[in-house]
């Protein structure tokens, strides 16, 4: 059924969730795993990646692809760069591009009011993809 799927991964414990089932869903459906990362970016002069950390996220994203691949799972990682507020898209763009039958991501547990003031990757996506999206909640 999912021959692909994406794993929209942004370094955070909430999305850290999302691994092992999609890595589950993979092993029983014998799926590629195309892990998608983007780097968030401060528009201007003096802009840079929003998270001083970027750098340690991509190497240990890098990290969980090898993982994955050790587990036997065909596993790609895809990354990107966008200004503030278009992670969605972004992810988006990388499941429509590896023709993805499947996004899965973590959620951050905000509450309703919280999610609906902040906006949410997962929120957004739920509304654009292409394909189904398999929302993680931080208690999986």
């Amino acid at each position: 059924m999912f021959k692909t799927i994406v794993l929209a991964l942004d370094g955070s414990e909430t999305s850290k969730r999302a691994i092992p089932i999609a890595a589950e869903l993979a092993k029983r459906e014998g799926s590629r795993v195309v892990i998608a990362h983007v780097e968030e970016l401060i528009a201007g002069k003096g802009g840079g990646p929003v998270h001083a950390g970027e750098e340690a996220y991509q190497r240990e994203i890098r990290e969980q692809a090898a993982e994955l691949s050790g587990q036997g799972i065909e596993t790609d990682v895809k990354m990107a760069s966008v200004m503030v507020g278009g992670p969605a898209h972004a992810i988006k763009s990388i499941a429509k591009e590896a023709n993805a039958d499947l996004i899965v991501v973590g959620t951050r547990g905000h509450s309703p009011v919280a999610g609906l003031l902040l906006g949410s990757v997962t929120q957004r996506l739920l509304h654009i993809a292409h394909c189904p999206v398999l929302a993680v909640p931080p208690e999986a």
